[in-house]
C-alpha cells in the first residue's frame, strides 16, 4: 500500500468570538489516494470549505486549526511556518475556487498570471513558461490558446474564466487539487464540461482531487467516493455509487431522497425539516438528532463515531450493536 496523497485526521477547526469558542470542524478524518476525487457534500454551513481551507492553511485568523494533523504524500503540513506552507500551497497543492473572476487579476494578461505562476514553482525560462501556459489553456480546453493567451479576464466567458482558474491550479503538476464549488456560478452545460474536465486531469496527471461542493448531482458524475458532512464532521463516507445508492445516515438519506431523477414515480422529494444549527447552538450527542425520525435517547447525549458497515462508514447509532434500546 502506498501512502495516501492527502490524509487529514482528527481535524479541528476553531473561531473564538467575544462570548465563546465555536467549533467549526470537529474531529474530522479521511484520505485521499493518487488519481482519486473525494466529493465532499452538505448543506451550507457544514464544514466542506472550511476543511478545504484548513488543507490549504488558509484559515482567516482569529479562525485557526486546534487540533489533528495533515499529512501530504507523508509530509506533515499543518504545522509548517507560514513561508514554507505557502511554497507547498503553490507547488504542491492547486486551488480551484468557486468564482472564477475574484480568483484572477483583471488587470493583468491571463498569460502573465500564468506566466508568473509557472516560474514562481517551476525553473523555467520566461519562453519557456509561456510555451507552457499555451500548452496548458490548449489541455483544459481554451480555443486557439496562442491567441487568447494575450486576452484579459473580462474578455472571457465564465466557463472559460473557470478553465483558467483550472489551467492555473496545475501549472505547476501539484499532488492535490482543491475545488471549492467549482460549478456554482456556471450553467448547466458548461459545468458538466468542466465536471469532465476536472476528472479527466485527475485521471491524466494522477491528481488527487477533493471536490467541494452542495450539489450531489455534480458528486455522482465527478466522484469516486464521497463524505457527507454535517456539523463541521463526517456524517458517511464511502464509494460513490453505494452512498447515492443505499444511504446508511438518515441524513444521507434525506439528501438523496431530495434528489429528483426522472424514473421516480413519486410526486413529492423527501424534505429533511428543520435546518443547520448555528455554530453556538450544536446540540449535544448527534447534531442531527433534533431533526432526525430514528433519534433515541443515546443521540441526544452521546456522539456517534463512524462505524464500518460493508464498504461505507457511518456514525449513527443505529448501527451500533451496542444500541439494542433504540428498537424499543
Amino acid at each position: 500500500m502506498t501512502h495516501p496523497v492527502l490524509s487529514v485526521r482528527n481535524l479541528r477547526v476553531e473561531f473564538p468570538t467575544r462570548r465563546e469558542l465555536l467549533h467549526a470542524i470537529d474531529g474530522v478524518s479521511f484520505d485521499i489516494a493518487r488519481g482519486e476525487v473525494l466529493g465532499v457534500v452538505g448543506e451550507s454551513g457544514a464544514g466542506k470549505s472550511v476543511t478545504g481551507l484548513a488543507v490549504i492553511g488558509l484559515i482567516d485568523p482569529p479562525g485557526r486549526i486546534s487540533g489533528g494533523e495533515i499529512w501530504l504524500s507523508g509530509m506533515r503540513i499543518d504545522n509548517l511556518p507560514p513561508e514554507e506552507l505557502r511554497r507547498v500551497r503553490g507547488k504542491r497543492i492547486g486551488m480551484i475556487f468557486q468564482d472564477p473572476l475574484t480568483s484572477l487579476n483583471p488587470l493583468y494578461r491571463i498569460g502573465d498570471q500564468l506566466v508568473e505562476t509557472i516560474r514562481t514553482h517551476l525553473p523555467l525560462s520566461p519562453a519557456a513558461a509561456r510555451k507552457r501556459a499555451i500548452d496548458l489553456l490548449a489541455e483544459v480546453g481554451i480555443p486557439g490558446p496562442e491567441k487568447r493567451i494575450d486576452a484579459y479576464p473580462h474578455e472571457f466567458s465564465g466557463g472559460m474564466r473557470q478553465r483558467v482558474v483550472i489551467a492555473l491550479a496545475i501549472c505547476a503538476e501539484p499532488e492535490l487539487i482543491i475545488a471549492d464549488e467549482p460549478t456554482t456560478a456556471l450553467d448547466v452545460s458548461v459545468q458538466a464540461q468542466i465536471i469532465a474536465l476536472i476528472k479527466r486531469l485527475g485521471r491524466d496527471h494522477g491528481t488527487a482531487v477533493m471536490l467541494v461542493t452542495h450539489d450531489m448531482g455534480v458528486i455522482a458524475e465527478t466522484s469516486d467516493r464521497v463524505a457527507v458532512m454535517y456539523s463541521g464532521r463526517i456524517a458517511e463516507i464511502g464509494p460513490v455509487r453505494d452512498v447515492v445508492q443505499h444511504p446508511l445516515h438518515p441524513y444521507a438519506k434525506g439528501l438523496m431522497g431530495a434528489i429528483p431523477t426522472l424514473a421516480s414515480e413519486s410526486t413529492r422529494l423527501v424534505q429533511i425539516p428543520g435546518s443547520m444549527p448555528r455554530l453556538s447552538a450544536i446540540p449535544p450527542g448527534c447534531a442531527f438528532n433534533p431533526r432526525c425520525d430514528f433519534a433515541f435517547e443515546r443521540c441526544r447525549v452521546e456522539r456517534p463515531e463512524l462505524i464500518r458497515q460493508g464498504t461505507q462508514d457511518v456514525a449513527c447509532h443505529l448501527y451500533d450493536r451496542d444500541s439494542k434500546e433504540h428498537a424499543a
